[in-house]
């Protein structure tokens, strides 16, 4: 069976070239490389691959995820798809594990993803520092000791590291559109592969690993988008979606329920400063964390009512 990998860019090219490397090192390297750009042009300066590389021109202002997921599925030439986000470096049997998990599972399969610290990928690709220094996210459930794991709850589909048969993907119909701008459209697929009976599974294997960048969990420098995306949740099955941010913006104070049945949230003020900074990762952080952030506002509305 041939494989494409796919991944997504705007900006972070620095990442996207690691990437490359880390898929020209495989020992079993993918039949080509499809790379959905959102962005004005066309990506200049690539090295030279051991196997094909293509550029799909994805355009919109707000990130365009759920359509270039989909162009870069369509315009792929495999019989498998992978989809890799472009700060995840694939380890060197990241190819050939789905490769083979794929032999025996009918479905859509979610790898593993570990998270290096900042300055990790200085110096070069070095697995084995990797291996000793990566972090596995806390709120993100944990590969089975072996094998395949059978998913139950559509809600833990996460884009980041997922593969399944080109076959399977077009019978879903891809990612809803609707989505546009940070947030939702995991979840909605999720759903939309459950509908179909299209099973998920979690993979010992499929190991990439998740390059340090800046980051804010909950992602308030998204709200908007947020809000906008559930409401497309809401219309679609009849429900929110990313309850956790919603929660955790209503605990600073950036959002109301509106009164009245469907008519959803409203945004009360901006983020302040003060709400980025509780929000931002640390630079000793590999990963941002919302549960540390509620944790945080916790902490202080208890504080507060002690002290009244």
């Amino acid at each position: 069976m041939t494989i494409s990998v796919l991944t997504l860019i705007r900006g972070r090219k620095a990442h996207l070239l690691n990437v490359m490397e880390g898929l020209a090192r495989q020992t079993r390297r993918p039949d080509e490389l499809v790379i959905g750009v959102m962005e004005p042009t066309p990506l200049t300066g690539l090295p030279e691959m051991p196997f094909p590389v293509r550029q799909i021109r994805v355009a919109g202002d707000e990130l365009p995820l759920a359509r270039a997921r989909n162009a870069v599925a369509r315009a792929a030439r495999s019989h498998r798809l992978i989809f890799l986000d472009v700060d995840c470096i694939p380890a060197p049997e990241f190819v050939e594990g789905y490769d083979r998990a794929l032999d025996v599972w009918d479905g859509m399969l979610m790898g593993e993803v570990m998270y290096l610290p900042k300055g990790a990928t200085d110096g070069g690709l070095d697995f084995d520092r990797f291996a000793a220094t990566a972090e596995r996210h806390s709120d993100r459930q944990g590969p089975p000791p072996f094998g395949i794991r059978p998913c139950d709850d559509y809600r833990c589909f996460w884009s980041l590291n997922f593969a399944m048969p080109r076959a399977l993907f077009e019978r879903s119909g891809g990612f809803c559109e609707e989505y546009v701008g940070y947030g939702g459209e995991d979840t909605d697929y999720g759903r939309v592969l459950d509908g179909h009976g299209i099973r998920i599974g979690w993979l010992r294997g499929g190991l990439c690993y998740h390059q340090y960048h800046p980051h804010h969990m909950p992602p308030v420098h998204h709200i908007r988008a947020i809000l906008r995306n559930t409401a497309v949740f809401r219309r679609r099955w009849g429900e929110y979606t990313m309850g956790h941010w919603l929660h955790a913006f209503e605990m600073m104070g950036l959002i109301s329920k509106n009164e009245g049945e469907g008519s959803g949230w409203r945004i009360l003020r901006e983020p302040s400063e003060a709400d980025l900074a509780l929000t931002r990762q640390q630079e000793h952080m590999p990963y941002a964390n919302s549960a540390r952030v509620i944790r945080a506002i916790e902490r202080r509305q208890e504080a507060r009512i002690a002290a009244e």
